[in-house]
């Protein structure tokens, strides 16, 4: 474990592993998408999936570890809330590696330009000759 301090920008790795061991699973990223802007009961979030009612509360679980749904229970009825603030921890985590990435779309953007300017200077010079093939002979 490293002893150096985090900035303020830079997230805790502890949350970043439950984050991104929670966005792993194919189910949980399902449920914070029924989540996104809304408050859902159990129940309903496990409406679409064919797993049992059980199966996605333990989904659930694994995302209130990792901060990313809050539970509020009455009695015994559990209302989910998403909570994005972990998300956009992993988000800038991330985006710091975006500059890898970025340096291949600049890349790409200068040979698309080389194609343009090619086509627009062959284009002015007219049509290419055509070259006549030689008849083969059987």
């Amino acid at each position: 474990m490293s002893t150096t301090a985090l900035t303020p920008e830079e997230p805790d790795p502890a949350t970043l592993d439950r984050v991104f061991a929670a966005l792993a699973d194919p189910v949980r990223r399902a449920i914070l998408r029924r989540l996104d802007g809304r408050d859902l009961l159990v129940s309903e979030l496990a409406e679409p999936f064919a797993i049992s009612l059980q199966a996605v509360s333990r989904h659930i679980q694994v995302l209130v570890r990792a901060g990313l749904v809050t539970q509020e229970r009455t009695g015994r009825i559990s209302r989910c809330r998403l909570d994005a603030g972990p998300i956009y921890q992993a988000a800038v985590w991330v985006n710091h590696y975006s500059k890898y990435w970025q340096a291949q779309f600049d890349t790409l953007a200068v040979w698309l330009a080389e194609i343009e300017r090619r086509k627009a200077a062959a284009s002015l010079a007219g049509p290419r000759p055509r070259l006549k093939r030689a008849r083969r002979r059987a």
